[in-house]
């Protein structure tokens, strides 16, 4: 049976090595992310602007094509958010034109498209409707197929690939209630029967996207320690195929939110659930580093989404802008709107860059795009929602109000204020932006940590620090010096924005002392030191996408479309502000009175302060039931 217990939490060493031991530690490939981090601008690496595949666009046009005229003439988006349902009609309409198998070989029954049809794809579900492009990205971003592409047999992939394609549901079951970004503490666990052809699941999943409509999982699960080269192997996470129909899952409660009303997201319950053995992915122990592969993927997606939302927003906030009238002119010929529509306008030709770039290198084969996916994930995410503010703002109180009650008083149905609720979650999705600076931030010192962490490490005796000493500085010789001396590179050719590459370069230089100042001046403390760390990674973000919206601005000049260098332009000048005020901020003067009296707060030392209010937010405990039920679940 399933065992409910809460056992005691991982320590912090013990989450350190779950973590570290999942993680990809070789670079088998070129990043121009980790270059940025070491102060190296290696422009060479994403410019020119890897060409789309033209052959493989061409094949994916008609499908592309046919979700558009599903999206525009039969899906109602508000009818959608409204009952929080997606109706089946819906879904079985998706499924005969093969939305659920996009990327799955045609020789399983797929449609076998590329990866940039796919974002493309979710771009353009995601400007009609956030809650559909929920269920069928995470049904192929981080459901069975991609790992199954990645790492299934043969075998898995025959009993698998074609049930998806015919438009199976799939999902990803990794967070429980005391286990999110921390697998150390997960509590659900897999045990082979007494005759070895089975694995008995039991525990619980929470927040489990389409685990409410799912007909296969992807479930991580605590499998025996076990003896790995001598070594004793703690709280090994194994990645299981489950199918929806075994008996012993049960679906506790279906989740319900701030925005994506219609999202299958469940709390779903294994108790004594029969897995094939040969139903095990990649093998036993690898499940964490598998979820964290397939995320390298899965990531790309989220980008592109959240820029054809934003895509959305801006036609219909530049038609209105130019129809509203106030004080005797158009609202856009006003600065404080005039402004708004402009950072609009460049952000998400930006954000569009920014997931274009990712997914381009990643199609290109090549490069290792762990860090570029990752960033692409947490800038993208964070610059839309700031976008779909400002397009509330520029909205007012139609902003606000919902669709709905829009056109029944006769005005065009804008679902700004949806568009924000379902904005935010991207902010959390797929590893928050708090979790994504920290796996981009443990990357970004990689190189420094392995090479210098001895020496300053005050636990090292004398002997490891010289001996440690003599390792480094061949490397810290050229390479410190080295981001001092100007390139000397020009950038003839790309006209306004020549001094944004240079400034890039210069900047790139930059954070790569600042990275190693702030490794000798913490030492192993740096680890702890997260606001330094992010800083360093915001400004990397930022540099990132200068740099990826230059090389898409100029590809675009090449194809007859020079507005595009304008658009490139505005981006950088802001962004250069943006780096230039993290440098400033690095060491943050008042990180440690934060730290402080948040440890303060928390202990209720100024509880004082939420004094005068009611005690409780929701329906009080012995409210009739019918109050306390209202909400659907």
């Amino acid at each position: 049976m399933a065992d409910q217990s809460r056992s005691a939490p991982a320590s912090v060493q013990e989450a350190r090595d779950v973590a570290e031991d999942a993680r990809e530690s070789e670079w088998a490939h070129p990043s121009f992310v980790k270059e940025l981090f070491l102060g190296r601008f290696r422009f060479d690496l994403i410019h020119p602007h890897p060409p789309e595949d033209a052959a493989a666009m061409a094949e994916a046009a008609p499908f592309l094509a046919r979700l558009k005229a599903f999206l525009d003439e039969r899906y109602d988006a508000d009818l959608v958010d409204r009952t929080g349902e997606i109706p089946e009609a819906y879904v079985q309409e998706l499924r005969e034109m093969g939305a659920f198998g996009i990327k799955i070989p045609k020789e399983f029954g797929g449609l076998g498209l590329s990866q940039l049809a796919y974002v493309k794809a979710m771009e353009l579900v995601t400007s009609k409707c956030g809650s559909l492009c929920a269920l069928l990205s995470a049904s192929q971003s981080i459901g069975v197929p991609q790992p199954l592409k990645l790492f299934g047999t043969e075998a898995q992939q025959r009993e698998f690939f074609p049930r998806i394609a015919q438009g199976g549901i799939t999902a990803f079951a990794l967070t429980e209630v005391h286990a999110g970004s921390d697998p150390a503490n997960m509590t659900t666990s897999a045990v082979p029967s007494a005759d070895g052809e089975h694995w008995i699941l039991n525990g619980e999943k929470l927040w489990c996207t389409n685990g409410t409509r799912a007909d296969l999982f992807v479930v991580m699960a605590r499998t025996p320690d076990r003896e790995v080269n001598g070594k004793l192997r703690r709280k090994q996470i194994t990645a299981f195929i489950v199918d929806a129909r075994t008996p012993g899952i049960t679906i506790k409660h279906r989740c319900r939110f701030m925005g994506l009303k219609a999202i299958e997201n469940g709390w779903l319950s294994f108790t004594d659930v029969k897995v094939p053995a040969r139903n095990i992915l990649w093998g036993e122990g690898k499940g964490l580093k598998l979820a964290l592969i397939t995320l390298n993927t899965g990531r790309l997606t989220i980008p592109a989404s959240v820029a054809g939302a934003t895509k959305g927003l801006l036609r219909g906030v530049r038609q209105w802008a130019q129809e509203r009238v106030q004080w005797g002119q158009p609202i856009a010929k006003h600065e404080a709107i005039a402004q708004k529509i402009a950072r609009m306008a460049a952000s998400t030709f930006a954000m569009e860059s920014v997931a274009l770039m990712s997914t381009a290198l990643y199609e290109r084969g090549g490069t290792d795009i762990r860090l570029e996916a990752a960033i692409a994930k947490l800038f993208n995410t964070e610059l839309a929602w700031r976008t779909v503010d400002d397009a509330l703002q520029v909205r007012g109180g139609r902003g606000y109000e919902t669709a709905d009650s829009l056109r029944a008083r006769g005005e065009a149905p804008l679902p700004v204020e949806r568009a924000m609720r379902d904005s935010r979650i991207n902010l959390i999705f797929e590893g928050s932006s708090e979790i994504m600076r920290l796996f981009i931030a443990r990357e970004a010192v990689d190189r420094h940590f392995s090479i210098a962490f001895p020496i300053v490490d005050p636990k090292s005796t004398l002997g490891t620090r010289l001996r440690h000493l003599a390792k480094a500085a061949p490397f810290y010789l050229t390479w410190y010096p080295g981001t001092w001396i100007s390139t000397m590179r020009t950038y003839h050719g790309f006209g306004r924005l020549e001094k944004h590459l240079e400034f890039t370069d210069r900047a790139a230089r930059r954070l790569g002392r600042a990275l190693f100042h702030a490794m000798v001046r913490f030492g192993p403390g740096l680890e702890k030191r997260q606001m330094v760390l992010f800083r360093a990674v915001d400004i990397g973000a930022e540099l990132y996408a200068m740099a990826a919206t230059i090389s898409r601005a100029k590809m675009l000049e090449g194809q007859g479309n020079a507005e595009a260098m304008e658009l490139a332009d505005l981006f950088c000048r802001e962004a250069r502000e943006r780096v230039e005020a993290s440098f400033r901020a690095f060491y943050g003067r008042h990180d440690g009175a934060l730290y402080r009296t948040a440890q303060r707060v928390v202990q209720g030392d100024h509880a004082w302060l939420e004094s005068g209010i009611v005690d409780g937010l929701g329906a009080p405990a012995d409210a009739p039931a019918a109050v306390r039920e209202a909400v659907p679940v």
